[in-house]
């Protein structure tokens, strides 16, 4: 019997292939520069027949290499190969790489694919994680760490992409504490790994991934390109690049209410092709990411209008301020685009708590001793000015739009306030008293002659004047080693 295929039928998706483990440093690092240790390495393990599988080099890649001609650490663990599980080798080798990185002040990528500790090994396994996160936390704002995660990251290992600095995804990987089936058995809940624990849930719910690529292969230019941005170690000097012209004309709705995109106002502002976001899915409220300046690299934190109209919550403060706290860890400077109507209102927001939360925001820009730029582009009320990089916390310049409203709150909030009696009475007189409020204290001007801000600018002017700022500044001396990189 033959059976004859519909040729109009739709196939079903292939799932992208993973690179093994030799081929994903290949594809990282400058051909030829991989110079491999610990290659014949073996586990001691005796113990449940394990004796009888001594594969060589247990089940991790490890070694030095160079990226892009910069000496970097690297290491690339090997699914197929005891589900690349980690014993007391394998963290050993591990451990090797981040001493390294320790010895040669430059940066750790680690290719991550794993079944979690190796149960065989018992305590020793879980001695092996606590040996590697012991040492992430040494280097944390030290040397730059990047994750790049490919396949399974459960359990232990899980929590070493989290103390690094960055974690590239893959669509297809998934990373959680508790699997499927521990959860189904302890809590009756009946979840798929993706569910759990995938790329989607990590780059739009958790905050945990950084970026996700769509194929694994892509992760490794991406991961080159982050290392463009990043001195190889905090007492380095950052990668300097050929400048090149914004790609549009920074511009905002002078309509206070009218929203848009923020990020075309920073591609008017930066460099050609160079700016890099981070978490774009997660606390979209704020935007954070790489770019560069007239070939300097620089920190983009930007408050986002067009979602919930770019007011700061929970979320959103912790997730600008380890960018801020990076960046200020790897000495990039910061630019702080500010246009916020205040902290989101709620009782969610409360006791999720965005006091203690929107605090980390305050404190790492207050910490930071990296050159700061600020431009309030429209809104910049109450709490949320002074959090988003005021000059009182220590902005170098802070500068301000035409469109530019700076105060303790918007006009209609305050117009009901202060003119409530006024308003019972004569009802119609809200436009002008709105107008009379916002020419007396929302003004820039007003601003201006109260220090709180530099000077008023136009936005054709604003890049030339973040390079002033910042280029004299490159050269101030900070401390050797500020902070670590504590994740959120």
């Amino acid at each position: 019997m033959t059976t004859t295929m519909n040729p109009t039928a739709t196939p079903a998706p292939v799932k992208p292939a993973k690179p093994g483990a030799r081929d994903a440093l290949n594809a990282l690092v400058d051909a030829g520069s991989l110079v491999e240790f610990g290659a014949e390495a073996k586990h001691q393990c005796t113990a449940f027949g394990m004796q009888a599988k001594t594969p060589a080099g247990d089940a991790v890649i490890t070694g030095t290499a160079e990226i892009d001609a910069r000496p970097a650490a690297v290491f690339a663990q090997d699914v197929s190969v005891l589900g690349g599980t980690l014993g007391a080798t394998h963290a050993q080798k591990i451990a090797q790489v981040l001493d390294q990185a320790e010895r040669a002040r430059c940066p750790v990528v680690g290719v991550l694919d794993s079944g979690g500790a190796r149960i065989q090994e018992g305590v020793s396994a879980l001695d092996g994680y606590a040996s590697i996160f012991r040492r992430n936390v040494a280097l944390s704002g030290r040397v730059p760490q990047i994750s790049v995660i490919l396949g399974a990251c459960a359990g232990g290992a899980a929590c070493s992409p989290a103390l690094t600095d960055l974690i590239v995804m893959d669509r297809q990987a998934h990373m959680f504490l508790t699997g499927p089936k521990v959860v189904r058995s302890v809590t009756g809940e009946d979840v798929t790994a993706a569910d759990l624990g995938g790329a989607p849930v990590h780059s739009a719910m958790s905050g945990l991934a950084h970026l996700v690529t769509e194929r694994p292969e892509d992760a490794f230019p991406l991961v080159r390109r982050i290392l463009s941005y990043l001195p190889s170690s905090c007492w380095d000097e950052l990668p300097l690049h050929l400048a090149r012209e914004p790609e549009t004309d920074p511009e905002v709705p002078s309509e206070q209410r009218k929203t848009y995109d923020v990020r075309r106002v920073v591609r008017g502002l930066v460099d050609g092709d160079s700016f890099l976001e981070l978490q774009p899915h997660y606390a979209a409220n704020i935007v954070i990411g790489f770019a560069r300046v007239d070939g300097m690299p620089v920190g983009i934190v930007a408050n986002q209008p067009n979602t919930l109209a770019g007011t700061l919550n929970a979320q959103a403060a912790e997730k600008g301020a380890r960018f801020v706290r990076m960046c200020d860890a790897f000495g990039l400077p910061l630019v702080t685009l500010v246009d916020t109507p205040g902290f989101l209102p709620g009782r969610s927001q409360e006791t999720d708590g965005v006091i203690r939360r929107g605090a980390k925001l305050l404190y790492a820009f207050a910490e930071a001793t990296v050159p700061r730029v600020t431009v309030i582009l429209r809104k910049a009320y109450g709490g949320a000015y002074i959090v988003m990089n005021s000059k009182q916390l220590g902005a170098d310049r802070v500068f301000a739009w035409p469109t530019a409203e700076i105060g303790v709150m918007g006009a209609e909030g305050a117009v009901e306030v202060v003119f409530r009696r006024e308003l019972a009475a004569n009802p119609g007189k809200r436009q002008e008293l709105l107008e009379n409020y916002r020419a007396e204290a929302l003004s820039p001007a007003l601003a201006t002659a109260r220090q709180a801000v530099d000077a008023l600018i136009t936005p054709a002017q604003t890049r030339d004047a973040i390079i002033k700022v910042i280029r004299p500044l490159m050269r101030a001396r900070r401390p050797e080693h500020r902070h670590g990189n504590m994740p959120q």
